[in-house]
């Protein structure tokens, strides 16, 4: 089985990280213009460039984090990593190591559960805010408060949407994966109840042919029929779960002779299908097939016609009707197919109130 291609923001989206480092510019220059020496300034700078790759370290990190579990992991360490950087830059450069936390804010929210990340944007904010207030430099410090409202603000809202993209790609998934066994199971239908159908009238009459005259030559002739059509029905059972199963209106009308006929029941078949719309060609097949198979298996008629229309089917039949009649899995998939294609399928009393009627209509 071929692996799914990676998403791109996995695998780069870790630039977009590495692009808000330039904000880290402003600890950098406070650090290198130290003056207490070239040996602190080296090592303020080197705090700093150490932060940076832990921050980096942890948004490349982040795709290969299975779950949420692994991912909280890897959040909850760098996060120790980074404010212990921030801890001992601050013995360095003193107040200006604030310019360090916005980052503390925005990977926790790419990181933690939604909960977590705001609870450390909530501390990280106070801490901001609240130290310098304590300290008495306010004023000369508040819009470090400003800024890491505005990254926690912002970063939050991105994680609302990503988390909702989240839950939204995972149902389109799953509503294509019940979809496609839908589909799968309707054209399974269709093909086994067809030629099953056919399989078991070819063997029945294979019987009576043995129990009437002991003639062998006719009775062989029927069960090298039902071979053929157990190997058709089995490739058309791959060709359906691969997806490639295409039924076409004109094999349809000849497959409807031979199983009418070897009912004996009496068919009155169209001879030209060029007036039916092209684009409706196919759904008229898999309804041409569903309504012959229902009429064979169930309808006990002596007479079955099939007319058609540039964008219409229908089949009746002087059976016993519908008394009793229960919608099965063939007819409810068979009114998906249609309703799919912007058509109706309506099943009702044939003429005069004898058999039965179905129609579809595009």
């Amino acid at each position: 089985m071929s692996e799914a291609p990676q998403d791109p923001w996995d695998r780069y989206g870790w630039v977009m990280a590495a692009i808000w480092l330039i904000f880290l510019a402003y600890p950098v220059v406070a650090a290198a213009t130290l003056d207490t020496g070239w040996v602190w300034r080296v090592v303020g700078v080197a705090l700093i460039v150490t932060y940076a790759v832990v921050y980096l370290h942890g948004f490349i990190r982040l795709p290969a984090a299975c779950g949420d579990k692994e991912r909280t992991a890897l959040g909850v360490r760098h996060l120790a990593v980074m404010l212990s950087l921030i801890a001992l830059a601050s013995l360095v450069i003193g107040w200006n190591a604030l310019g360090m936390t916005p980052f503390i804010v925005s990977f926790a929210m790419f990181t933690l559960p939604l909960r977590w990340a705001g609870a450390v944007y909530g501390t990280t904010l106070l801490g901001v805010l609240g130290l310098p207030l304590l300290a008495g430099l306010f004023a000369e410090l508040f819009f470090f408060g400003i800024i890491v409202g505005g990254v926690g603000f912002a970063t939050g809202v991105i994680r609302l949407f990503d988390d909702r993209q989240a839950d939204h790609k995972e149902a389109s998934t799953q509503i294509a994966i019940a979809s496609e066994r839908e589909r799968v199971a309707r054209d399974v239908h269709d093909v086994l109840g067809h030629s099953l159908t056919v399989i078991s009238l070819k063997a029945e009459l294979a019987e009576r042919l043995l129990d009437a005259d002991g003639s062998t030559a006719a009775a062989r002739a029927e069960v090298r029929q039902i071979h053929d059509l157990s190997r058709q029905a089995l490739a058309e059972v791959r060709s359906t779960v691969g997806g490639l199963r295409i039924a076409r209106l004109a094999d349809e009308v000849v497959a409807a002779r031979a199983v009418l006929a070897d009912a004996s029941i009496e068919a009155s078949l169209p001879d030209d299908l060029s007036v039916v719309d092209p684009r409706h060609r196919i759904v008229l097949a898999w309804s041409l097939r569903e309504a012959v198979t229902n009429v064979v298996r169930h309808s006990g008629a002596a007479h079955c016609t099939v007319e058609v229309g540039p964008d219409e089917l229908v089949v009746t039949d002087d059976g016993r009707g519908l008394n009793g009649f229960r919608e099965g899995n063939g007819i409810r998939g068979l009114r998906e197919r249609v309703e799919a294609a912007g058509g109706t399928l309506t099943l009702g009393r044939g003429p005069q109130d004898a058999g039965s009627r179905l129609a579809v209509h595009l």
